[in-house]
């Protein structure tokens, strides 16, 4: 029927439903997967895939080196759970807030046997969820009955693999005129995806002609330092120094990208800001909750400069790598604009980490 959700639509449902503790059904030729999100599991539910089968925890390679567990299936671990373990042994080995008080987590036993593909696809579904990259999960050989029996999402892995790698398309809702202390002159522009996802904003500065490189920032969004004035990163003050910098000239666009904390969500950026007062930088933190590096998708960014008629930018930033994501998107960079802005005395270790490890020339 028309009225039946898509394929995108079940994936969105599928994304809310592990945010809230309810499991999803994955299945391929082999069978089917019954996980669920490793920080939204209560013991009623355990208990419940206790009685499917024996529960495995599914984290990344990166938890995993912390863990000193081994990844046979290369960037993932099947951790099994123990019969005797309850939600803070899950939560313990989920999670690294503990790690240094609890150091012991062990012995932890990686199953080997068997194809890891759906839990994969269920950590890339968490991850798209802005979730702990881990989840519990127990295999079942009908997928169907049981998802039809407790009203429970199913999803075809090699349907979704295409939309968990891909971006969402993006469709612009409406631009209005919003004078700024910075740029007077500015419209935001709202984009929407198709999947239900977060909204992302293009403020446009004056009238920029499309015929010639455009000045842009890709800023993604900083909660705590675009609204809080957090001192611990630069991004305030980048943020508002792209605007100033727009609204002298007269002209540009800069692109606000709803992904927070390089693309892992607030909640998962504070965890990672516990870290931090434990004494790990940035990208250890993040390697220690099982993401990488820095896991945002500047696709997005690319998509809306070509949806607003920009094909070429001088880009304000400090980081080469950005500006080699909008050439391979398609988007020529004429100059990269430096905007070294925002040194203090409590961010002066993070912005060492980024240059250090992420490469941005500071």
């Amino acid at each position: 029927m028309a009225l039946s959700p898509t394929l995108v639509e079940q994936l969105a449902r599928a994304r809310a439903d592990l945010r809230i503790g309810v499991p999803v059904v994955l299945r391929d030729s082999g069978g089917g997967l019954l996980v669920v999100a490793a920080e939204a599991l209560g013991a009623e539910r355990l208990a419940g895939l206790r009685g499917l089968g024996k529960p495995v925890l599914a984290i990344t390679a990166r938890r995993a080196e912390t863990l000193k567990a081994r990844p046979y299936d290369g960037d993932l671990a099947r951790i099994a759970v123990p019969e005797d373990a309850d939600l803070a042994w899950i939560e313990g080995v989920a999670d690294p807030a503990d790690d240094l008080s609890q150091p012991m987590k062990g012995p932890l036993r990686s199953e080997r046997e068997g194809s890891a593909e759906l839990h994969r696809a269920a950590l890339k579904l968490a991850k798209s969820a802005r979730l702990l990259p881990a989840v519990v999960a127990v295999s079942v050989a009908d997928p169907h009955a049981l998802a039809a029996s407790q009203g429970l999402t199913l999803l075809d892995a090699a349907q979704i693999a295409p939309l968990l790698e891909g971006t969402s398309h993006l469709h612009e809702v409406i631009a209005a005129r919003v004078p700024l202390e910075l740029a007077e002159t500015a419209r935001l522009h709202v984009f929407r995806p198709e999947d239900g996802g977060e909204e992302h904003y293009a403020i446009e500065v004056g009238r920029p002609d499309r015929a010639h490189p455009v000045l842009a920032r890709l800023h993604s969004a900083c909660f705590t330092g675009d609204l809080l004035g957090s001192l611990k990163c630069d991004c305030g003050p980048q943020l508002a120094a792209a605007l100033k910098r727009m609204g002298e000239e007269g002209a540009g666009v800069l692109l606000y990208l709803n992904q927070e904390g390089r693309g892992i969500g607030l909640a998962n950026k504070m965890r990672a800001y516990s870290l931090q007062d434990q004494g790990f930088d940035t990208v250890e933190a993040n390697h220690r909750l099982g993401f990488e590096d820095d896991e945002r998708d500047f696709r997005i960014g690319a998509e809306i400069l070509n949806r607003m008629g920009f094909s070429a930018v001088r880009l304000l930033t400090n980081n080469p790598a950005k500006v080699a994501m909008m050439e391979n998107c398609g988007i020529t960079v004429t100059e990269r604009v430096p905007l070294k802005v925002g040194l203090n005395p409590l961010n002066e270790k993070y912005l060492d980490t980024k240059a250090k490890k992420s490469g941005h020339i500071l």
